[in-house]
């Protein structure tokens, strides 16, 4: 199963990652990323990936 992990010690609520993956990554009332779904279909796995590239805390890792 492939999904998307934040790590929440580093994430400081850019938000960078659910503008690019919505369908994947969304703020919680906090302002904080979080997952909105579990195992990542290929479209989900790109954007994540793109979006994890794009964290400027990388805080967001896919994993197999």
């Amino acid at each position: 199963m492939t999904r998307a992990v934040i790590d929440t010690s580093k994430c400081v609520g850019h938000g960078q990652c659910a503008m690019m993956a919505p369908d994947v990554f969304d703020l919680d009332a906090g302002g904080y990323a979080e997952t909105v779904v579990g195992e990542l279909t290929g479209d989900q796995r790109r954007d994540a990936e793109t979006a994890a590239l794009a964290c400027p805390e990388q805080a967001i890792r896919i994993e197999d």
